[in-house]
């Protein structure tokens, strides 16, 4: 099946969704909204997306109310265009890539896209969304030196090549590429996508090449912007929810600037999905977004103050939540985090200590550390055994998933773990039974922390106590992210604890950027990851043999052209991860609390994740609503 098919397969299959004719769809208002809006017939495209909730196992719902949810900065207001996750694709609840914003899409050998957007949709200010809005991203934002001086960003870069853009008619565009550019659907599905799509109506009057220069000089002052190009991407604001002037596509958006500690999202008028009966989503009216102190939010939940909450939850607040189910009347929902690992320990592979470097990048020394952690006792201890004790990879729920994967190198063998440190000859000791290094310091390493999660700290406790057993001290040293970004630049980290992969769940069409150095932002090979971002002017090349195949295969992929040829590279990039142990995973499937108050149709087991998922996105947050 090539992707052409596969993308409109996979339309079909979301939403199970197409109810006989559009035509013969007897579409109903909405209760409440302003009369001057005209009739739901004229505000949703001619060709809505239609879905179909019982075929997906939810109910058809009804209209009205509020959900309130707390956020613990104000900043997070903008995870309304997370959670709303309209998306020109989007993936469903089965991983699958399929059109949403988009009508459908079309694509060639790989390297041709051409985009349809459907006749009729409109913007939340009612105003035509349609190939203009693409093309004035395509032209006047992205290829706008004063607008973007950093060029087109690396989806829109084939071989260091741009793509070739037309405007085909009103409603259709064409990205063509001369090589295949695998990176540009999975993009647009992202939590926080690049919105390849901009309100040109409303940001052109910001526009040096459009507006009247007298007004978008006083609209200039008005915010202490120097010129017009500050002023148009401070307008320019499509994910923060900064702006409440600037119209949205999702469905819910910000129209109030009257607090900074109590957010309201209004239901778009203009959204473009519509359930099986007529009924226009979203169900809810309106989200409620208040500020707290992120320390309370989960006795605030157990209150009975929050009607869905995921945010600054976590797994030790379950017990808590639980309690006050029967008196609060909510339930405690446990979807599945999915991370590859809920706690990684990550040796830095670039650390600058030359005898370090030699050591960490010994395939034994990783090996030897992972093998004498007893996964199944933090398993018990943090997380009553309800995790899953095993690598940083892909979980059962991903179809990369090999079982392997998870085992390989992460039984418990204290035996096998000082087998491995003598084979490397790290064999004499101190007075106090700890290793010696091959310049006679002792083997202490310095795992730093951010700070952030309590139970990283706990971990390392274990974690330290069963190292300690061959003969390697840890040492448990608490800083801030930002402080450890620092130390990973400078070469000064020796090793960190984090969170697994941020996607354990990946197909073979998503990229495998976290599994190649790639970004300069990860904590096991910064430098690495920076001479790849910086096009080999910082960082270092990779000179070791694991990272330069890895290096292979990711480029390998951004040039694939089948679904076979990207789960083939794929398959490989996991396979070296398990043999060279890379991340020390401990345990993952770590489940998430989902406060669910007085809402039908929040799945009681779901996923629960940033890339891909987008929280509640993937689980269609607009089809939710209130029974009562």
């Amino acid at each position: 099946m090539n992707f052409k098919n596969s993308i409109r397969a996979g339309l079909f299959l979301t939403a199970a969704m197409i109810a006989g004719p559009v035509a013969a769809l007897e579409l109903k208002e909405t209760p409440g909204l302003d009369p001057s809006l005209p009739p739901v017939a004229e505000r949703v495209p001619s060709e809505p997306l239609i879905v179909d909730l019982e075929a997906t196992g939810r109910t058809v719902g009804k209209h009205g109310g509020k959900i309130d949810t707390l956020i613990g900065r104000a900043k997070d207001v903008r995870l309304i265009n997370v959670w709303g996750y309209a998306r020109l694709v989007g993936y469903n609840e089965k991983l699958d890539l399929v059109p949403d914003i988009l009508e459908n899409v079309e694509v060639e050998d790989g390297r041709i896209f051409t985009l349809h957007t459907r006749e009729g949709h409109k913007w939340s200010d009612g105003h035509p969304f349609g190939a203009e809005d693409l093309r004035y991203y395509f032209e006047d934002v992205v290829s706008n030196e004063e607008l973007t001086p950093s060029g087109l960003p690396p989806f829109l870069m084939v071989n260091g090549k741009g793509p070739n853009f037309e405007v085909l008619d009103e409603t259709t565009v064409r990205f063509t590429w001369d090589d295949p550019n695998p990176l540009f659907l999975p993009e647009l599905a992202k939590s926080r996508p690049p919105f390849i799509y901009r309100p040109a109506h409303y940001l052109k009057q910001f526009h040096d090449k459009y507006g009247d220069a007298d007004f978008i000089a006083k609209e200039a002052e008005k915010v202490k912007a120097r010129s017009w190009a500050p002023l148009h991407n401070k307008k320019d604001d499509m994910y923060n929810a900064q702006n409440v002037d600037i119209p949205s596509l999702q469905p819910w958006v910000r129209k109030r600037d009257d607090s900074d500690l109590r957010f309201v999202l209004e239901r778009n008028p203009y959204y473009h999905r519509v359930d099986s009966t007529g009924q226009q989503l979203p169900y809810v009216d309106e989200v409620i977004m208040t500020v707290a102190d992120g320390k309370l939010i989960p006795a605030k939940a157990q209150a009975g103050e929050s009607n869905l909450q995921a945010r600054n939850l976590s797994f030790s607040d379950i017990t808590v939540l639980k309690k006050g189910e029967k008196q609060n009347d909510y339930v405690t929902a446990l979807w599945s985090n999915s991370k590859g690992s809920e706690i990684s320990i990550l040796p830095n592979l670039t650390v600058k200590d030359p005898v370090w470097r030699e050591l960490l990048r010994d395939t034994r020394f990783r090996h030897a550390l992972s093998v004498a952690i007893d996964r199944n006792l933090l398993n018990r201890v943090l997380f009553f055994g309800l995790g899953t004790p095993g690598n940083d990879t892909v979980l059962a729920s991903s179809p990369l998933y090999k079982a392997e994967l998870t085992t390989k190198w992460a039984d418990y063998d204290p035996d096998k773990a000082n087998a491995l440190l003598d084979e490397i000859g790290l064999t004499e000791r101190n007075g106090k039974g700890i290793r010696l290094m091959p310049d006679g310091r002792p083997l202490e390493i310095i795992v730093e922390t951010s700070g952030e999660e309590q139970v990283q700290d706990d971990a390392l406790e274990l974690v330290k106590e069963m190292w300690k057993e061959v003969g390697v001290a840890l040492f448990a040293k608490p800083s801030q992210r930002d402080n450890m970004r620092e130390r990973a630049i400078t070469g000064d980290l020796v090793m960190s604890v984090w969170t697994g992969f941020e996607n354990g769940i990946p197909t073979s069409e998503m990229p495998p950027d976290d599994f190649a150095p790639v970004r300069g932002d990860a904590f096991s090979w910064h430098k690495w990851g920076d001479y790849y971002e910086t096009q080999g002017e910082g960082g270092e090349k990779p000179d070791w043999a694991p990272a330069e195949r890895l290096m292979e295969l990711y480029k390998s992929w951004l040039v694939s052209k089948t679904p076979e040829e990207r789960t083939k590279i794929w398959e490989e990039m996991l396979q070296i991860h398990a043999d060279e142990t890379i991340h020390i995973g401990l345990v993952s499937g770590v489940r998430q609390p989902v406060v669910v108050k007085g809402l039908e149709n929040v799945p009681l087991e779901g996923i629960y994740g940033w890339d891909p998922g987008a929280h509640f996105g993937i689980h269609r947050m607009d089809e939710f609503y209130f029974k009562n």
